[in-house]
């Protein structure tokens, strides 16, 4: 029997049975995600490959995810959700638990390859499946809510992960996150198996420049790369002693994240989410200025805190705008895209900062990432008063 997506006899109902699947299933992922995120390149850098070593580590993650991002929407035409899905579970999962097995450098590097691949698959495929779900006109809340899903095992996963290693080690936290993962497949069998329109999906970077959705990517990329530098190298950037600042540290930016995002969801469906980017843009800059007094634990913490309500607030205003650009057919199309945007500026922000940061200190090269984000005003100051665009469903993008 064929299933498909639900009928919309409830036209404002967010939370469906569908949905509700999706939303544990990703909660499942994000755990395991999560919780290797800034310990990956901890482990690196204390099993001797340093920062350059953490920097290549978050990098590979990034790249693996970069490049599968670009073939998601072709994989979900010819598999449909419910196959990609699991294939994304089954790789963010299984390969966590080589690295109990070895530290080696280029071992962790092709697990953290891997791993970007799964992690690739179910963002690209979740997201573009919400935007189905739910109805258009409470679409940037309900990315709001697929957001908190994914954002909740953050709060504590990125705190939790660097404290548990100074308690229980590495291994067992590499095995969680192995478990994690793959028990979310149990919750797949529930989720649609087939796109619900037959056309083929747009080549992902086909027409970029003049469909709308340039400009909202640029800011996000700028915003993401110092994202890839806090959450890789704020851990590090205390002193070892001071482990508990940054956990306290990643925790605020997390929690931060998680009420910005919901809250730009609520407020962007009804004042228009374009008018949020330039105070997401402007807290985020604020937030990583304070860090470059990053021997001043009062900075880091109230920095965190206002880069983790620029971030999550551009999180879905960005998201938002991108979908009210394009026709139904091609929400695979911009959720890859976006995250494109948000896992490739995450490699470039890590690997270009281990790469600086040996000559610079990290106070300099944190200042040095303030400029990338003043940078991203320009194309957020042009799109303050943009307006959806008016699509003719037939018309090819």
């Amino acid at each position: 029997m064929t299933e498909c997506l639900p009928a919309t006899a409830a036209p404002d109902r967010l939370l469906t049975p569908t949905m509700v699947r999706l939303l544990a299933a990703v909660f499942g992922a994000a755990i395991s995600f999560y919780l290797l995120l800034s310990v990956v390149p901890l482990y690196v850098a204390s099993t001797g490959s340093g920062s350059a070593g953490a920097g290549l580590a978050m990098g590979a993650l990034m790249l693996g995810t970069v490049l599968t991002e670009l073939t998601v929407p072709a994989m979900l035409a010819r598999f449909g959700y419910r196959t990609v899905l699991s294939l994304g579970l089954i790789l963010l999962g299984a390969p966590a638990a080589v690295l109990a097995t070895s530290s080696n450098l280029v071992l962790v590097l092709v697990v953290c390859l891997f791993r970007g691949a799964g992690l690739a698959i179910i963002v690209v495929a979740g997201t573009a499946l919400v935007a189905k779900l739910v109805p258009a006109r409470r679409r940037a809340e309900g990315l709001a809510v697929y957001g908190v899903a994914f954002g909740a095992p953050g709060v504590v996963g990125l705190a939790l992960g660097v404290s548990l290693t100074s308690w229980v080690g590495f291994d067992p936290i590499f095995l969680a996150a192995t478990v994690t993962s793959l028990a979310a497949l149990i919750l797949v069998p529930g989720l649609p198996s087939r796109r619900d329109h037959p056309e083929p999906p747009v080549p992902v970077l086909r027409g970029l420049t003049r469909s709308g959705l340039l400009p909202p990517a640029l800011v996000f990329t700028s915003i993401t790369i110092a994202v890839g530098v806090v959450l890789t190298f704020l851990p590090l950037a205390v002193s070892e002693d001071r482990r508990e600042l940054a956990s306290a540290a990643l925790l605020v930016q997390a929690t931060a994240v998680l009420a910005a995002r919901w809250l730009a969801g609520r407020f962007g469906d009804r004042l228009g989410s374009e008018r949020l980017l330039v105070p997401s843009v402007g807290l985020a800059a604020a937030g990583m200025l304070a860090l470059v007094a990053i021997g001043n634990p009062f900075a880091v913490i109230g920095g965190m805190l206002l880069f983790g309500i620029g971030f999550g607030s551009a999180q879905n205003v960005t998201l938002a705008m991108m979908y009210d650009r394009v026709a139904e057919a091609e929400y695979a199309r911009v959720s890859a895209i976006w995250n494109l945007a948000y896992d490739g500026g995450m490699g470039i922000g890590a690997v270009t900062f281990g790469a600086i940061v040996g000559a610079t200190g990290y106070s300099t090269a944190f200042g040095l990432t303030v400029v990338v984000l003043i940078v991203a005003f320009i194309p957020a100051w042009s799109e303050r008063h943009s307006r959806p665009l008016e699509l003719d469903p037939a018309r090819p993008d």
